[in-house]
């Protein structure tokens, strides 16, 4: 079997526990709620999966302990937006830097403590099949689980009625309210739900990719803030944020088959470079509207304006209109 294939295969594995999260936060986001806690509910939500897991045996339960952290941490969110109408960045950002230093303080009994892990658990006839088998059907649950997620996501927003209320309330809230429908309430369960997803990504690292705890070494710090990122380049879709996410997770994948081919460049350096490179990507997709931009393209030839603009169109994404504002219900 092609080297490549199995390449492509690690790279799905990696990007599993991004996927969920990602989909989590656009849940949060299209109901209008913005959940900056993320970077620190995946952290202490890593370590303590990881803890429980290894205190009682049992994975589901290391599952449910990081999903009910996640959830946790994005009821305070939401309690302190909806309800105290206090700002979702400022309380996001004070929770991500409280889940972080939590996370490092209390794990420490559990750094490279050995722990359950969850297996690969091939598809009986479908791993057989070629290239479709090693990529797809020979992986962890974690990512069947995050495929699904994916899917179904996609289709309750866009082909269900619930779909339609939660774009309804991220995008319009009054028209929302004026029609009967508990804006507040919605907001509070998408963004628990959100929450929940990602505090259940955060242990999938843990109990599936990393296989333990290591404390500042675990390499899951920071991801929450391109979990942030990619929710963004993905435009709030779940498809497109499925696509940022398998994107971070190959550009990590290239750094590193790159490594030994380059030997004069710090490994360092390649280890960091899809950081930068996500946050670029990022920035791509604000850039069609700048005037400087159209004036730079303005110089080139009419087919490359022409594809430099569809390409830079293609990227553009428009967030939901009510994101991050309070709405009052009136009584």
């Amino acid at each position: 079997m092609p080297e490549w294939i199995f390449g492509l295969a690690g790279v799905l594995t990696a990007s599993a526990p991004l996927l969920i999260a990602v989909i989590g936060e656009t849940f949060s986001e299209r109901a209008g709620v913005v959940n900056l806690s993320v970077n620190g509910a995946m952290l202490l939500a890593a370590m303590a999966g990881f803890a429980v897991a290894v205190q009682t045996g049992s994975l589901e339960l290391g599952f449910f302990a990081g999903a009910i952290i996640g959830a946790l941490m994005a009821l305070v969110v939401a309690f302190a937006s909806l309800t105290l109408r206090q700002s979702q960045v400022a309380v996001g950002l004070v929770l991500a830097l409280l889940g972080r230093d939590l996370a490092y303080f209390l794990g420490n009994p559990f750094m490279g403590v050995p722990g359950p892990r969850v297996g690969a658990l091939p598809i009986p006839f479908l791993k057989d099949l070629p290239i479709l088998g090693p990529l797809l059907f020979q992986q962890s649950p974690i990512v069947y689980i995050a495929l699904l997620t994916v899917v179904l996501a996609w289709i309750w927003i866009f082909q269900t009625r619930p779909g339609l209320v939660l774009r309804c309330v991220g995008e319009r809230p009054p028209a929302a309210f004026v029609r009967g429908i508990p804006v507040t309430r919605i907001r509070y369960g998408y963004a628990v739900l959100g929450g929940a997803l990602v505090g259940f990504a955060g242990a999938a690292y843990t109990l599936d990719l990393k296989g333990g705890w290591q404390g500042p070494i675990s390499g899951i710090d920071g991801i929450g803030w391109i979990v942030l990122a990619i929710t963004i380049f993905g435009g709030w879709h779940p498809v497109r944020g499925a696509f940022g996410a398998l994107l971070f997770a190959w550009l990590q994948w290239v750094s590193l088959v790159l490594q030994p081919s380059l030997p004069g460049i710090p490994s360092q350096v390649l280890n960091v470079a899809p950081f930068p490179l996500m946050i670029f990507a990022l920035l791509l997709t604000n850039l069609g509207n700048t005037e400087w931009v159209h004036t730079a393209l303005s110089r080139l030839p009419e087919s490359s304006r022409r594809l430099a603009l569809r390409i830079l169109r293609g990227l553009q994404v428009s967030p939901p209109a009510a994101l991050g504002m309070v709405f009052e219900e009136e009584s």
